[in-house]
C-alpha cells in the first residue's frame, strides 16, 4: 500500500493547546494566514519558489478566487486549497493534507487537469502559449515508498527522459523530514523545518537564526496566538474541534474500505487453496484477522 493508516503527531487534536504560543502552519487557520495572506504575499512567493526549486524569484501572485474561492475546507481530512498565478501567468495549486491520503495523487491530477482544461480555449488556440501548472501537495503522512521528503514529477518516457514539463506535481511528506536546525541550508529546508516545529516553540530563545529572515518572520508573526483576540481564539478552537471530527470520520471510512478489500482478498486466496499464513501475507493482515474472517464467514 502507498499510504499509511496510522495516526501521527499531526492530528488536529494535538495541534494547539493553551500552552502553545504559535499556531501550526499545517492547520486551517495557520495555512490561511501564511500561504493565504493576501495583504503580504512575500512568504507565499518565497515558499512557492522553494517548493518548485526555481532559481527565479516570483515577483507577484494573484489569488485565483474564481476557481477555488480562496481558502476552502471540504471535510475530507482537513484539506485546504489555494490557487494563484504569478506575473508570468504560471498557475499554482497548493493542497495541505494532515489526515490520511489514499488516492491523493489522483486528486492532484484532477485539480491540475481541471486547470489545464480551463486554459484551453475554444476556437483558434495556440498550445504553444500554455503557461506552466504547478500542483503542490504538502502532506503530514507518507504516501510514497521512497525516502526523500520532497519530490517533483513530470511526464517522462520509459527511459526517464523528460517528455513534457508544462505540468509539474510537487509533493512534500513532512513525516520524512528529519533535518535539524543546523542542517537547514536551502529555503526549502528552512520552510519545511518551520512547518514541522513552529508550534512546538515556547520561548523566543528557541528560534533558529534563519527565522529572522523577512519571509519567515512575516509568517511566524501571523501565527503568534498572543496577538489573537478572544473571539479569534474561540473561533480557532471551534475550527480545531470540527476538523478533528472530520479527520476521525474520514479515518473510519478509509479503514472500513481497507477491511472490505482485505476480506475480499482473503476469501479469494482461501478459495485458491492458500494457507492461513500465505493468505495473511498476501492481504497484509495478521493470521488472527484471517481466522476471524473464516469463523464469522465475512464476505
Amino acid at each position: 500500500m502507498l499510504f499509511s493508516t496510522k495516526q501521527n503527531s499531526y492530528t488536529m487534536e494535538t495541534f494547539y493547546t493553551d500552552e502553545q504560543i504559535f499556531i501550526p502552519i499545517i492547520s486551517d487557520y495557520g495555512f490561511k494566514v501564511t500561504f493565504g495572506n493576501e495583504a503580504n504575499t512575500l512568504f507565499l512567493r518565497k515558499a512557492l519558489q522553494a517548493l518548485i526549486k526555481s532559481k527565479i524569484p516570483i515577483k507577484e501572485v494573484k489569488f485565483d478566487k474564481n476557481t477555488f474561492e480562496g481558502i476552502s475546507q471540504d471535510g475530507r481530512s482537513g484539506i485546504f486549497d489555494l490557487a494563484c498565478t504569478d506575473e508570468n501567468n504560471n498557475h499554482f495549486i497548493v493542497e495541505m493534507q494532515y489526515g490520511e491520503a489514499p488516492y491523493f495523487v489522483q486528486r492532484m491530477k484532477f485539480y491540475a487537469l481541471h486547470k489545464f482544461n480551463a486554459m484551453v480555449k475554444r476556437g483558434k488556440f495556440d498550445y504553444g502559449t500554455l503557461t506552466k501548472i504547478y500542483c503542490v501537495a504538502i502532506l503530514a503522512n507518507n504516501i510514497f515508498p521512497y525516502p526523500q521528503f520532497h519530490s517533483v514529477a513530470n511526464l517522462r518516457s520509459e527511459q526517464g527522459e523528460l517528455f513534457d514539463e508544462q505540468m509539474s506535481f510537487i509533493t512534500v511528506e513532512l513525516d520524512k523530514f528529519v533535518l535539524q536546525e543546523s542542517d537547514c541550508q536551502t529555503d526549502l529546508e528552512k520552510l519545511i523545518y518551520t512547518m514541522k516545529t513552529i508550534h512546538t516553540v515556547t520561548k523566543p530563545t528557541q528560534f533558529p537564526q534563519f527565522w529572522d529572515e523577512e519571509w519567515l518572520k512575516i509568517a511566524i508573526d501571523e501565527l503568534d496566538s498572543r496577538k489573537m483576540t478572544p473571539d479569534e481564539k474561540a473561533s480557532l478552537e471551534i475550527l480545531i474541534a470540527r476538523n478533528a471530527e472530520a479527520v476521525k470520520a474520514e479515518s473510519r471510512k478509509i479503514k472500513e474500505a481497507i477491511n472490505k478489500k482485505n476480506i475480499e482478498t482473503i476469501n479469494n486466496a482461501l478459495e485458491m487453496g492458500l494457507s492461513i499464513e500465505q493468505t495473511a501475507k498476501l492481504a497484509d493482515v495478521s493470521p488472527e484477522f484471517v481466522n476471524n474472517v473464516i469463523q464469522n464467514n465475512l464476505k
